[in-house]
């Protein structure tokens, strides 16, 4: 299975979202703040990153493209309460592979990063 990092400003947010994906399989590490998910990227090869849009510091877009930086393979998935049609763009244009709108259903999630980790 996939290694996956979750980033969002919300604690309950993040641990929703690894008990699915590690009750999926996955090995899951959850971050609220940006920095330790970069580091962590920096030290660790990550399958999948799910990024919150909202941050606490940054968005989740200059999230995502510091990301396809540091390793360009890494696939994404931007998760968000306030869907734009800006932040839909930009995040596409950077390379995430899907956007997803909050509340995201456990069974639509899980077919999310499936479909995402099997593309290309």
């Amino acid at each position: 299975m996939a290694r996956v990092i979750v980033l969002d400003d919300v604690f309950d947010a993040v641990n929703l979202v690894k008990r699915v994906l590690e009750a999926a399989g996955h090995e899951v590490f959850g971050f609220t703040d940006e920095e330790d998910a970069l580091g962590f990227i920096r030290e660790n090869q990550v399958d999948l990153a799910i990024l919150d849009i909202k941050l606490k510091h940054r968005s989740g877009v200059e999230i995502l493209a510091e990301i396809k930086n540091i390793a360009p393979a890494t696939r994404a998935i931007m998760l968000t309460a306030y869907p734009t049609v800006e932040t839909t763009q930009e995040s596409l244009q950077l390379g995430a592979s899907e956007y997803c709108t909050k509340p995201i259903d456990n069974e639509v999630l899980e077919e999310t990063v499936v479909r995402v980790l099997n593309s290309g």
